[in-house]
């Protein structure tokens, strides 16, 4: 169902005031955060891994330069994985609301306050 124009308006005025009033929220539902871009990158290092693994056995029979790429390939994969998967711990710990219960009540007590403050400069 799409929204009418009143609507859309309204919503991007409410987004307009997310984003102002707290930037690091509105980048974090918009799905930018680096945690999602680290993550990827592990990712793709490990199909990368895997790529180079072929390489190493298809040099096998094939030729020796081949096998010699496909080792580059995984040891490159291997480094780009790891500094990945570290950022993404980083990420992790700097934020520990995202993975403690108490942190997550820590969140939604800011959040309710935030709530019943805008409710009263509302009235």
């Amino acid at each position: 169902m799409a929204l009418s124009e009143d609507e859309q308006r309204l919503l991007s005025q409410l987004e307009e005031a997310l984003a102002a009033e707290d930037p690091k929220l509105a980048s974090t539902l918009r799905g930018t955060t680096t945690r999602r871009l680290h993550r990827r990158r592990a990712a793709l290092a490990g199909v990368g891994f895997l790529i180079g693994i072929g390489c190493l056995i298809g040099g096998m029979q094939l030729s020796p330069a081949l096998s010699i790429v496909g080792f580059v390939i995984m040891l490159a994969a291997t480094v780009v994985a790891i500094t990945s998967w570290r950022h993404v711990g980083e990420t992790a710990a700097a934020h520990p609301s995202s993975r403690s219960p108490q942190g997550e009540k820590a969140f939604m007590d800011k959040m309710e306050e935030r709530w019943r403050r805008r409710q009263d400069e509302g009235q």
